[in-house]
């Protein structure tokens, strides 16, 4: 991996959430950053990070290595936003993954830069981008692909990697969700050799598959909450799991002061 953040003036600052690296970052820093990786074609990859990634990665230091080992480390979750901003990052803001996909986009399509699409299913990539070609009549996709949502055995994952790596596209944009993206993105960087970015559920959520959050339950970190309402028979387990340990597990890291140094 070559050294981050060579497109931006400075250094952002970095963090430690439960042992999770956490990037102070904007949106244009990040934006600057993968336009700059694309049009040198760098093996990059940006994980946008919540509190189930970061307890994922408690759970499993192994996945928890493989983000840590990310270009950027964006806070895509309010409560992310707020840890930063007790350990000192007072200017430290939200750089949520379907607005950040947005902003990518626009810029590809402005400097014609070609993007790939890796995730959702046949018809809500078909719905994406014909969204995408809407809102930006110059886009380029030059490949889209929807894997099955079972394991991909090796002969597919080299189908798709070389189809991929065919189209010429400059930069990649995974939704497979955590922890599957962040994990394939890593496996696959440096035979790609072109920055990637785990998105979530930007594709679903822009196709209009899966509705977002109300901007004010954005803004109070009870997007959760708001995901939970919709789906609970999928969520309930990993939000009763995953939030009161964090909350109480980065208490714990406050009283010890922990992982309040920056990180090189």
């Amino acid at each position: 991996m070559n050294d981050p953040f060579i497109s931006i003036e400075s250094v952002p600052e970095r963090r430690k959430v439960l042992g999770q690296h956490l990037d102070a970052v904007s949106y244009q820093e990040v934006v600057d950053s993968v336009v700059v990786w694309a049009k040198r074609r760098e093996p990059r990859y940006v994980c946008v990070t919540n509190v189930h990634v970061v307890m994922e990665g408690w759970d499993d230091p192994e996945y928890r290595s493989v983000v840590n080992r990310a270009d950027i480390v964006t806070p895509d979750g309010v409560p992310l936003v707020w840890c930063l901003r007790a350990m000192g990052l007072k200017y430290a803001s939200r750089v949520y993954g379907p607005d950040l996909t947005w902003m990518i986009c626009e810029r590809a399509a402005r400097e014609g830069l070609s993007i790939a699409l890796y995730g959702g299913t046949d018809d809500s990539l078909a719905d994406f981008m014909a969204v995408l070609r809407d809102r930006y009549p110059e886009i380029d996709i030059a490949c889209a692909i929807a894997p099955p949502f079972r394991e991909v055995d090796a002969h597919e994952d080299r189908i798709y990697r070389d189809a991929i790596m065919t189209s010429g596209a400059d930069l990649l944009f995974v939704g497979i969700g955590c922890p599957k993206q962040e994990l394939w993105m890593h496996s696959h960087v440096d035979e790609l050799q072109i920055p990637m970015l785990g998105v979530g559920a930007a594709f679903d959520f822009h196709s209009g598959r899966v509705r977002q959050a109300p901007p004010w339950m954005q803004k109070i970190g009870m997007e959760w909450f708001f995901r939970f309402l919709m789906e609970p028979r999928r969520l309930w387990r990993r939000y009763a799991w995953h939030n009161p340990r964090f909350v109480l597990l980065f208490i714990l890291q406050l009283i010890r002061g922990d992982g309040a140094k920056r990180i090189a």
